[in-house]
């Protein structure tokens, strides 16, 4: 599933497709992606006309693109949903959902595969949308502070990798940059949240923040063709990862070979020796 620098690959795209553009026309080529928008269908492609994109925004994994009039676009991406930009001659990729003609005669395209994903209509959302309000700042928004969230961390119980994950505490950490930050740490990710200072936690925290700017750098990461940016682009910074998706590979800090363990209906992948389990020694 797309992470905060997916998403903000395709936020920053679509900022230079969209943005004061006025939408002509909406086709639904398939109900499902908008299934939140509750009056239908059919009402989506009409309440959309004549209205005219402000800049997208985004929150951890949640993008959205506010219209002049206060509302917005929620969109979410899902596993496999993307934005694309065309012109009306070329040919509808498979599996578009929906399709808006847009004022400068290109068309803006929701593509997705797999239909978890969706956009819908919400009221007053320019600003924040009702449906984004539960979701905590991530390490990139300005009111965001490392120390602040490392001391509410600390006071739980939990495993740390569980915390980073949850988007009510910050939001935006996937498992991909969940694993790549633990690494950086040379923290297990069973690691008692109780167990860890706040200024590891902060550093971990800093830790994702970096992750994430360097993926950031270089389009995102892409394992398949599902997550590509709005010209169809695929980020290339799996190449970079450091442990996720390396199992059986060495470490590249001490050389041990990077393992993968299950993790709650997942992976998790960490070197056995830089980020040992809480209470165990491991030999060189």
């Amino acid at each position: 599933m797309p992470e905060l620098p997916e998403v903000e690959t395709v936020r920053s795209g679509l900022a230079g497709l969209i943005t004061g553009r006025t939408i002509l026309a909406v086709r639904v080529l398939h109900p499902r992606p908008v299934r939140r928008h509750v009056p239908g269908p059919s009402d989506f492609e009409s309440v959309l006309l004549g209205r005219t994109f402000h800049e997208p925004r985004r929150r951890g994994k949640f993008l959205w693109l506010p219209l002049d009039d206060g509302d917005a676009i929620v969109a979410h991406l899902g596993m496999s949903g993307q934005f694309r930009s065309d012109s009306p001659e070329t040919p509808l990729q498979a599996n578009t959902r929906v399709v808006w003609d847009l004022d400068d005669g290109r068309q803006l395209r929701f593509v997705d595969q797999r239909m978890f994903g969706g956009v819908w209509l919400s009221p007053g959302g320019a600003d924040l949308p009702a449906e984004v309000t539960h979701i905590a700042l991530d390490p990139f928004d300005a009111g965001f502070d490392p120390v602040a969230v490392a001391h509410g961390i600390v006071r739980r119980h939990a495993g740390i990798k569980r915390l980073i994950l949850d988007q009510t505490i910050v939001s935006g950490i996937g498992n991909i940059y969940a694993d790549e930050s633990l690494w950086r740490a040379r923290l297990h990710y069973d690691t008692p949240s109780s167990d860890l200072t706040v200024r590891k936690v902060a550093g971990l925290l800093r830790q994702a923040r970096e992750v994430m700017a360097d993926s950031l750098s270089s389009g995102g990461t892409s394992f398949d063709k599902l997550y590509v940016d709005v010209n169809g682009e695929s980020g290339y910074h799996e190449r970079s990862l450091d442990v996720y998706g390396r199992a059986g590979l060495p470490c590249r800090r001490c050389g041990h070979l990077i393992v993968r363990e299950a993790f709650a209906n997942r992976s998790s992948y960490r070197c056995p020796f830089c980020q040992r389990r809480p209470g165990t020694i491991v030999r060189p």
